[in-house]
């Protein structure tokens, strides 16, 4: 499959409207000139620099003449008619390519030309163009500014009336800011009528009660909904108290958004129904879709620019005092409140829903995302970056469509305010491709982990420890790190909290000998304050109240952890002590929460008086991991975000052209020969061994003189394709001292490998050093997977590894080399000298870049790698390519 192959993809204009981007073809002649003949005057004079019609003819003639090298058109359409296109023909002696665009003089300021640019850059890159180059009227302002502001590296030079641009295509970070910012843009607009809809109709709600449409109506009729409320039924006038019609078409105003609750059969039908009469949005709740259903609905969603939620879904809530919407059928209104949840499991939604009520933080917006054919957690996550209400999001994902875009939107979002997830699907078993020690180290629970980690999102395991993280992260400052003093009234009590502080990662530290005097000064005779501060039974509420403020406001700690139970001692209850710590008391710089084992309720965040919110568990290792997330949270904030390694010395041109040397011959995919590792690995300039490639016993002895160091040593390793774990498979010999020791190594490999065997690699004994593996895997859902740890022959079975997500940035470099049990190696450990840090950092780049440049690489395995004092050297690699066509996760399209 090649370039030209691409399907069609829809995106979203800035407007919110859905348009086709397609390749154009031989069909569009009699469009693209229909398109140059409704141009006014003007504008075809700033297109062709004449109005001859003739240049018209020309153009479409052009665009619809057969394929050639060098040349691509792309078409904007919408509803079947052609509303613009963009076009380059490339310079057959050199990198770059002359760029055309032109749209309909009634879709200006849309974004349709900035929209097939992009796509227009990205089908140039894959293709070996570096810089488009145009030629406009000076006074074509409009032209110019889309130049601009693409966000890519623009240069002009003006020559009387003409204007020469060059517009560099190199991806940077200003580049996909700007496709972020356009992107964020469209998709709010095309939300409106999903979450903030004016006028709903519900279709498929029964006469009889039972139904779901029927439920979905009365809750929407119940919540008190602001717009217009219609229902449609091919019988009845009215439904459960609300007005009915027989079709959409016959509805007095077209609605924004249809609730869809008929049987799966009957989907479709009603989908292309309320597309032609112009509906903004479906909700399509209806389970039970098979593919081609599926099909059909998202087909009528894509024709007619409606936005989809579901199907099989829960529903959607939006609690503004503007709208008061309850789209859905659990049992209870959602709470108002600022969490936006989205999720894909109607029962986890439920949970969420109650327990976000019974806490009291409520949701803004709440969306079930069900199958989750076209509105997902990234669009969701931008919606609530700009509503104004959210300031916490809450997402139950079970899959990903595009992984490294909503990274790049969580990274940003998760600046503004906390972003939890439940980590669902970490069970998945098997997940290991027995191929290399990369591969095998790559579970999906590691690559989940590393997409949450360098998002800051917040992973939990349960929904009730997102609910505890939840309670926290709503009412209480973020911890500054992970000091915590654990006060209590129960000795036993103070030393289960904290065993559950350590366990959670968290550190339980001695305090300061003048603060414990102070502590000392106004609790009961017989307290501690050694941390646990036990406070004996008797303290009163003052006593508790002026311990717990002194620690929450000195520095020795950085949270306050006040474990309560009941005792017949103080008349005050543990519900009354907690009262004590939040009535009327100024807010604390230092997060303080509190355990209450006789409580019921695994999490409660009670409303006070005067006075602020503080998280209340019934269990300490609840109330621990809680914090443990706030100053996991706390510490990512503190860091900035990093940035990707500039890299001057790599030839990605020429990798690709290795790369696609290797798989014209191996059209399915292999690993590659050892010269064509070593050939591609120094693309990036990944420092390697020296080594020699041996036929025969005497080529081996030959390439031993060659390569053997002071000492006279070598290394000899047979090869055939597919032989990975040379260690395993005793396809090696190490410590050859002289020629006939290589002789005799040689002989003993052909022995046992036969014909198999297609040579032998001979390279010189590597000093000594610390053993560790870097490789890369592609995922095929989440993309390349840099994965890093201890290497040598016992990497999988000590199983000390870490994983980011490429691109590496420079803080995911510095979090992936200290990730690993094994990190204080690298630092120096027990007098042993450090390694080279910084070669260590640059080989983890290289590898990152490779991963982003060839998405053809399916695994490379480089281990061991020798870390030393004064450099870092792969003494063995592997690499395999797959067949795999470039895909830019960044390119705005829908799903």
């Amino acid at each position: 499959m090649t370039d030209t192959d691409r399907p069609p993809v829809h995106a979203l204009l800035t407007d919110g409207t859905t348009v086709r981007i397609r390749r154009a073809g031989a069909d569009d002649h009699d469009q693209v000139l229909h398109l140059y003949e409704q141009m006014s005057d003007a504008n075809l004079r700033l297109r062709f620099f004449s109005v001859s019609r003739t240049s018209a003819r020309q153009g479409a003639d052009r665009v619809a003449g057969p394929r050639r090298p060098g040349y691509r058109a792309l078409v904007a359409e919408h509803d079947g008619r052609l509303v613009g296109l963009a076009e380059y023909e490339a310079d057959p002696h050199g990198p770059t390519a002359d760029v055309a665009l032109a749209v309909a003089d009634d879709w200006h300021h849309r974004g349709v030309a900035t929209l097939l640019l992009e796509h227009l850059a990205d089908a140039a890159r894959d293709a070996g163009v570096s810089a488009f180059t145009a030629d406009a009227l000076a006074e074509n302002h409009e032209v110019l500014k889309v130049f601009h502001d693409l966000g890519l590296r623009v240069t002009r030079r003006y020559d009387g009336p003409e204007v020469h641009c060059v517009v560099q295509l190199t991806e940077d970070e200003d580049y996909l800011r700007a496709v972020d910012a356009r992107g964020r843009l469209a998709d709010a607009v095309s939300l409106r009528p999903l979450l903030r809809p004016r006028c709903v109709v519900v279709i498929g709600a029964g006469r009889r009660p039972g139904s779901v449409g029927r439920a979905i109506l009365r809750n929407i009729r119940t919540e008190s909904f602001t717009g217009r409320l219609f229902a449609v039924h091919p019988q009845a006038g009215s439904v459960a108290g609300v007005r009915a019609f027989p079709s959409v078409a016959a509805l007095p105003r077209v609605p924004d958004l249809a609730v869809v609750a008929v049987p799966a059969a009957a989907v479709p039908e009603v989908a292309e129904e309320c597309g032609r009469a112009g509906v903004g949005a479906l909700l399509v709740v209806s389970a039970g879709l098979d593919a081609r259903q599926a099909g059909a609905l998202l087909a009528a969603c894509r024709r007619y620019g409606m936005r989809l939620a579901g199907p099989n879904c829960l529903g959607l809530a939006n609690t503004e005092d503007g709208i008061r919407l309850d789209a859905t059928f659990a049992a209870r209104h959602p709470g108002s409140g600022t969490a936006g949840v989205a999720v894909q499991s109607g029962g986890v939604g439920i949970a969420l829903l109650d327990g976000l009520a019974r806490l009291g933080i409520g949701v803004s917006t709440f969306v079930s995302l069900g199958d989750k054919y076209d509105v997902s957690g990234n669009d969701l996550l931008q919606w609530w970056e700009g509503d104004g209400r959210t300031d916490l999001a809450l997402l139950h994902l079970e899959s990903f469509g595009n992984p490294r875009a909503f990274s790049r939107t969580a990274r940003r979002v998760a600046r503004t305010m906390p972003v939890l997830t439940v980590d669902a699907g970490r069970s998945e078993a098997g997940r290991r491709a027995a191929a290399s020690h990369t591969a095998a180290a790559a579970t999906r629970t590691m690559t989940r982990q590393a997409l949450f980690t360098q998002a800051g999102v917040t992973a939990t395991r349960t929904i009730g420890e997102l609910l505890d993280a939840a309670a926290l992260l709503h009412s209480q400052p973020l911890p500054a790190g992970t000091r915590v003093a654990v006060v209590t009234n129960a000795g036993g009590a103070g030393v289960l909290a904290a065993d559950a502080c350590a366990d959670a990662g968290l550190a339980v530290p001695p305090l300061p000998a003048q603060l414990v005097d102070e502590l000392l000064r106004s609790l009961p005779e017989g307290a501690g304050a050694a941390n646990p501060v036990d406070t004996t039974a008797a303290v009163g509420e003052e006593a508790l109240r002026a311990c717990v403020d002194r620690l929450a406001r000195h520095g020795a700690v950085d949270a306050v952890l006040v474990v309560l139970v009941p005792t017949a001692v103080a008349a005050a209850t543990g519900e009354d002590l907690v009262r004590a710590l939040t009535e009327g008391r100024e807010a604390a710089p230092r997060p303080v929460v509190a355990v209450l084992p006789a409580q019921a309720a695994r999490v409660e965040l009670p409303a006070v008086e005067g006075g602020g919110r503080m998280p209340a568990y019934s269990d300490a290792e609840d109330a621990a991991r809680a914090l443990a997330h706030a100053a996991e949270r706390a510490r990512w904030l503190a860091e900035l975000p990093g940035s990707v390694a500039e890299l001057d010395d790599v030839d990605s041109a020429r990798a690709r052209t290795v790369v696609a040397s290797f798989l014209a011959e191996h059209p399915e995919g292999a690993w590659l020969d050892p010269r064509t590792t070593a050939e591609l690995l120094g693309c990036y300039g990944v420092p390697q061994l020296p080594w020699a490639w041996a036929r025969n016993e005497d080529e081996a002895v030959a390439a031993a003189r060659r390569l053997a160091g002071a000492d006279g040593r070598v290394v000899m390793k047979a090869y055939w394709p597919g032989l990975v774990h040379k260690s395993e498979q005793h396809a090696l010999h190490l410590d050859l001292q002289n020629a006939s020791q290589v002789r005799a190594a040689h002989r003993d490999l052909v022995t046992r490998f036969g014909d198999r065997m297609t040579g032998v690699v001979v390279q010189p004994l590597a000093e000594r050093g610390t053993e560790l593996f870097a490789g890369v895997v592609q995922d095929e859902v989440f993309g390349p997977l840099v994965v890093f740890g201890l290497g040598g022959t016992a990497t999988e079975l000590l199983a000390d590894h870490a994983g980011r997500l490429a691109p590496l940035t420079d803080r995911d470099v510095r979090e992936l080399i200290t990730s690993p049990r094994c990190s204080p190696l690298l630092f120096g450990y027990a007098g042993t000298p450090a390694v080279d840090l910084e070669a260590l950092e640059q080989l983890l780049h290289r590898l990152s870049r490779m991963a982003c440049d060839l998405p053809q690489l399916a695994e490379a395995d480089l281990n061991p790698v020798l870390a030393g004092r004064t450099g870092i050297t792969a003494l063995d690699a592997r690499v395999r390519l797959v067949p795999r066509l470039p895909h830019d996760p960044y390119l705005r399209r829908l799903r």
